[in-house]
This record gives C-alpha cells, sequence and structure tokens, in this order.
C-alpha cells in the first residue's frame, strides 16, 4: 500500500491529508495556535470536586476547566504528587527517579474527595481535545510516547505490543529494553520495534528521557497553570505513528514545515529524509491531489462505495449514535445463489469504504451498521473477519462486536477529537440556499455510466441534461466528457 502524506499551511490553519493508494482515508486540521492538543503535558490546579461525577474540574489556562475523572488518576497519584511538590520546592533537584522514594497505590474504586482536594497543584497529560461546549479531558498518568517506545514514570515494568507474535523476538526486546531503561521508569514496546536494531531503539529510550528532563525543568521555573512539555505536532505525530515502507512522500509547501518534516525524518530513518518535499505551484496543494475533490465526494448523507455497481452508503449522526446503512442500489435479487455471492461482495467492499469513512470523519462513540441480508453463516463470518482487517488500520481504540441475528454489526470507537463535519453543499448562485456540489452530482452520473459499462451494452449511450450541465461536462480541451471517454472506451453523447 502506497502511503503519502499533503500537507497545506494557510491562514494560520495546517491540513494534513493522508493519502492510502490515492484515496483520502484521514484528515486533520491544526491551529498555529492550538495550546491543548492530545499528549501535551501541563501543571494545573483543581478548580472543584464533583464528588456525585467522581471527578476534579482543573484549571489548565483553558477557558473550560479540564476534567479528570477518579479513574484517570492511576494508581501512582500520590507519587506523582509527591513528585510535583518535590519538584517545585526544589527539594527534588533532578529529573532521575532512581532513589525516589514510591508512595502507596491509590484504591482503584476509591472517592475523588478523599484524594484532591481544592486547589491541589496536579501533573497532567490531555487525552481529549475540548470537543464542543466541554473542556479537555485529562489523566494524571504520563506517558511519553516515541517512535518504537512509550515510556511511563515511575513504574519499572516492560510490557510488549501484542501484535509481536515471535516468541524469541520478545526475548530479544526485553532482554535489550532492560539493559538500556532507567531505573524508576516503565517501558512498552510498540509493534514497530520489531526486528529494529539496538541503536534505533536506544536512541529513541534517549530522545523520550529528553522530554522528561525538559518538562522537569519546566515544572521548576514555571506558574501554575502552564504547559511543560508540547506534544510533536499533527503532522509529526502522523509520521511517528504510521511512517514504514509503505511511506513514499510528504508533500508540503510551507517551507518552514519542509524544514522541520525533514529534521524530523532524519532522526528516525536518516536514509529516507528525501521524501519530504516542498510542493511549490500555482495550482494549491489539495486541489492537485485531489483532497478538495475526495472531501465533497466523501462527506454528506450519502457516499458511494467504489466499484459496487451503484451500491452506496447512507450515514445518519443521532445523539446517541451512528447509523450506517448499506443500500445494494437494487441490483440484488433475494433467493439467487449468484446474488448471494454478490450480497457478500458489495458487504465486503462496504466494510471497506466504512472503515475509511470512520478514520476520515473521526466519528466516535456507537456505530451501528446495517449490512445487506445474509443468511449464509460463513458469508457472515467472512464479513465479520474482512471488517476487522480493514479498521485494523485504525489507530483509535475500537471494538467490533459479531454479527448480530438481525445483521447488525456494532462498532465502539474512541474519538480524541471533534468529529470532522465537512459541508458537501455550495452557494446557490441564482437564488438564496444551498444546492449540491457539482462534483457531487458528477460522480452520480459516472457511478451510473459505469454500471452500464459493466454490464456490457453494447448501444451508444446519451445522457441528457440541463445546457448547463452540459457546458460543465463538455468544457475544456480535457473535459469530463473526454475523461469518461479514456476511462471507458464509450463516447456519451
Amino acid at each position: 500500500m502506497k502511503k503519502e502524506l499533503i500537507i497545506s499551511h494557510e491562514d494560520e490553519l495546517t491540513k494534513i491529508a493522508l493519502l492510502e493508494d490515492g484515496r483520502l482515508c484521514e484528515l486533520h486540521e491544526e491551529e498555529d495556535k492550538n495550546d491543548f492538543v492530545v499528549g501535551d503535558l501541563f501543571i494545573g490546579k483543581v478548580k472543584k470536586l464533583a464528588p456525585n461525577l467522581n471527578a476534579a474540574f482543573v484549571n489548565i489556562g483553558y477557558d473550560k476547566d479540564a476534567f479528570l475523572h477518579y479513574q484517570d488518576l492511576g494508581p501512582q497519584y500520590l507519587t506523582y504528587k509527591k513528585f510535583l511538590k518535590d519538584t517545585v520546592s526544589k527539594k527534588q533537584n533532578a529529573s532521575s527517579l532512581k532513589n525516589f522514594e514510591i508512595q502507596p497505590e491509590i484504591d482503584k474504586n476509591g472517592m475523588v474527595d478523599k484524594i484532591i482536594a481544592k486547589d491541589d497543584v496536579v501533573l497532567l497529560q490531555i487525552t481529549k481535545e475540548p470537543i464542543s461546549t466541554k473542556g479537555p479531558r485529562i489523566s494524571t498518568q504520563i506517558s511519553l510516547t516515541g517512535r518504537f517506545l512509550v515510556l511511563i514514570p515511575f513504574d519499572n515494568k516492560v510490557s510488549i505490543s501484542k501484535k509481536i507474535c515471535s516468541s524469541e523476538e520478545k526475548v530479544r526486546l526485553r532482554t535489550l529494553i532492560d539493559s538500556i531503561k532507567p531505573e524508576g521508569f516503565g517501558v512498552i514496546i510498540r509493534t514497530v520495534a520489531e526486528g529494529k536494531k539496538v541503536a534505533d531503539l536506544h536512541n529513541d529510550m534517549n530522545q523520550l528521557i529528553q522530554k522528561w528532563e525538559n518538562t522537569f525543568k519546566n515544572i521548576q521555573k514555571n506558574t501554575v497553570p502552564s504547559k511543560v512539555l508540547s506534544e510533536d505536532d499533527k503532522a509529526s505525530s502522523i509520521l511517528r505513528d504510521n511512517f514504514n515502507q509503505d511511506f513514499v512522500n510528504v508533500f508540503c509547501d510551507d517551507e518552514q514545515m519542509v524544514e522541520e518534516m525533514k529534521n524530523y525524518v532524519e532522526v528516525i530513518a536518516p536514509e529516507r529524509k528525501n521524501i519530504v518535499q516542498f510542493y511549490d505551484s500555482h495550482i494549491p496543494l489539495l486541489e492537485y491531489y485531489n483532497v478538495e475533490k475526495q472531501l465533497k465526494q466523501s462527506f454528506g448523507k450519502h457516499v458511494n462505495i467504489p466499484s459496487s455497481k451503484g451500491a452506496y452508503l447512507v450515514i445518519e449522526h443521532t445523539e446517541a449514535l451512528h447509523v450506517i446503512d448499506v443500500n445494494s442500489g437494487n441490483n440484488i435479487t433475494a433467493g439467487n445463489s449468484a446474488n448471494k455471492e454478490h450480497a457478500l461482495h458489495v458487504n465486503k467492499m462496504a466494510a471497506t469504504e466504512i472503515a475509511r469513512q470512520l478514520r476520515l470523519r473521526d466519528m466516535g462513540g456507537i456505530i451501528v451498521v446495517d449490512f445487506i441480508d445474509m443468511t449464509n453463516p460463513d458469508h457472515r463470518r467472512d464479513l465479520f473477519e474482512h471488517l476487522k482487517t480493514e479498521m485494523s488500520r485504525d489507530k483509535a481504540r475500537h471494538k467490533i462486536l459479531p454479527p448480530s441475528k438481525f445483521g447488525l454489526i456494532q462498532i465502539t470507537r474512541q474519538r480524541n477529537r471533534p468529529e470532522k463535519q465537512i459541508d458537501t453543499k455550495e452557494e446557490n448562485p441564482n437564488k438564496d440556499g444551498e444546492i449540491v456540489a457539482p462534483i457531487v452530482i458528477v460522480e452520480k452520473m459516472e457511478d451510473t455510466i459505469r454500471t452500464i459499462m459493466q454490464k456490457g451494452d453494447k448501444g451508444k449511450l446519451y445522457l441528457h441534461v440541463h445546457p448547463f450541465v452540459e457546458a460543465f461536462l463538455t468544457k475544456g480541451f480535457k473535459s469530463i466528457r473526454v475523461e469518461w471517454f479514456l476511462k471507458y472506451k464509450k463516447w456519451v453523447t
């Protein structure tokens, strides 16, 4: 699979598009002045307690107080509290945890007002960015994420990703990390560490230790509330979490960001720093790589399923959950054995598109999918396994339940950022209100043409449209109609 990262910076807003084989799969937006990013570390002050929620609200400098639930305190909360107090008072004068006295773990089923008091100062990490009217979600369980490793203060355990299956590799990695990790820190070995050299892992460990040292220094000199460590910018985070041999290009239209990205890639994969390239053209970057076009086609209530002979998704959003209905486009007849196979084929293509849509829109919470009915248990199992495979590329935490007796599949997915909403309509040039974007209408036309061509019809193909639409389809030397001819080898009259 070929992966490309397209990064466009304009008017203090950075748009980051992840393409897989040319298909838009993720879209992230980051404001230049976004001070509350998942992974950032802050020191904050407890504003008030909410015993009925078993939670506290913490002032971290945002206009809405951050939400801290008791379950997010972590077992080592008292140790973090003592470390923060000693660091601020300069009693703790080094970032090393080698001789730091570990405090008793808190009761995992305890009450917040027994552990925290109003005006307490806490070291915390952003786990969910502000969404709608809610402030950030925070945790006092600190972890520092690198390319291959995750460093956890006040924990001596070494854990290994479950996706690493080889017993020999697990022993190798555990032995290696045990030999280089500093005392007082735990480590999670990420999946991408499999097969990596000692030097790569040691370098990653040193960078994480440097992050911890920077955090320590900032705690000593900063006031409350304030940020004491910034997470990598979004583009670097995507590279950190996704970078592998499948990545072939990183294009960016901002020279300063290009240099920063090259420096980052040089650290994690010095032999491949040249994949980061500066884009300099009069055609906007997102337009050149069809990102804008795919956005118009991919958002909205109805989404076509590629190469499915007219099948499409209907995506509805409610307060409680998201509902996705797979519509066959009326080309499947019940009871026909060939159509049973076709129903499975369409359902599997729908599953692929659904996995993409969840990532692209960053849909969170409960998602219920109503696939085309299938009576064959083997087909249901096949679809379920296919959906799990497609969802395996999703970095968000999720769970997929097996099909119910009604053929429904339920997905739960964690969302750390506001759900992406793109308006697929445009201003009506003739009257008040909005109209469907032309590119969406053209896509529906092409989908119908594709279905006709796949049926093998030999006759001429006539398209009856308004004169304005005809002008739109035939405009320019390489018009949309010419593109259709080159693609389907039939002239549309």
